[in-house]
């Protein structure tokens, strides 16, 4: 009888333990389905580079193959807009991309700033002009980084608080784009290369601290994307292409599976 009554018990513990693990998957399901998410940003988040754009999106070349959209396909929220934009700079996320949120957005990413500071214009000059002009073109980002991208920053950042206050929001910022020492045999120096991934950690440190600032989660995808640099023979960002010159620099499909899915899905 006592036996019996043991077995009962313990019966009775094993049927809640198991209705309270269920209770706890299906609210972790219902609350991740009851996510309203919005996604905004420069081509980083877009997905240029990862190809299978949307025609639909024209210029600013979204795809479902960016950490985006393939977070939304993972985790179907109640609500999924996505208005990042290949070019973007701060003035033009506050001029065209917020309109999705609201109060009752729940979670927010952005990648801005790139193209704010010449990151384009950087690559251009450095790959077309000589070492020296390239170094000074890269101190010239750097100088618009101190002066300039702060306020910038501070504008966009407090233009999406604004609108949502209530959601989580992830600032991700850019990778190294070169393996030092890796297995490249020509184009730029190695002075040139140290300069541009020193420039992106300076870019990310700054674009850290205003989101710090704004009580913002910053994501650094830099570690993510080591051993997969330019250069690395496993490389998740494509080197200069001159057939398709707007997806230079930027992640592969690979890249946005790889590297900022999983850095994005981490921080939320």
């Amino acid at each position: 009888m006592k036996l019996s009554r043991i077995t009962a018990f313990s019966s009775s513990l094993l049927v809640a333990a198991v209705l309270a693990l269920t209770g706890a998957v299906s609210a972790q399901a219902a609350q991740s389905a009851a996510v309203d998410y919005v996604a905004l940003g420069d081509s980083y988040s877009s997905g240029l580079g990862s190809g299978g754009y949307d025609s639909a999106s024209g210029a600013c070349k979204r795809t479902p193959k960016a950490y985006p959209a393939l977070w939304a396909a993972a985790h179907s929220p109640s609500t999924f807009a996505f208005t990042a934009c290949s070019g973007a700079r701060t003035g033009d996320v506050t001029a065209g991309q917020l309109a999705p949120l609201g109060a009752a957005t729940d979670l927010v990413s952005i990648s801005i700033g790139g193209n704010d500071a010449g990151f384009a214009d950087v690559m251009t000059t450095c790959v077309l002009q000589s070492e020296a002009t390239c170094v000074s073109r890269i101190n010239q980002a750097r100088g618009y980084i101190d002066s300039t991208l702060p306020g910038n920053l501070d504008s966009v950042y407090t233009a999406i608080r604004s609108k949502a206050p209530a959601a989580r929001v992830v600032v991700l910022g850019y990778p190294r784009f070169y393996q030092l020492g890796g297995s490249c045999v020509a184009g730029l120096s190695e002075k040139e290369r140290t300069a541009i991934n020193n420039a992106s950690d300076y870019l990310n440190a700054a674009t850290a601290k205003r989101a710090a600032d704004h009580g913002f989660t910053f994501v650094d995808v830099a570690g993510a994307f080591t051993g997969h640099e330019i250069c690395s023979g496993s490389a998740w960002l494509h080197s200069v292409n001159w057939l398709n010159i707007g997806e230079s620099y930027h992640p592969t499909a690979a890249g946005q599976s790889g590297g900022y899915l999983p850095s994005f899905a981490s921080a939320v």
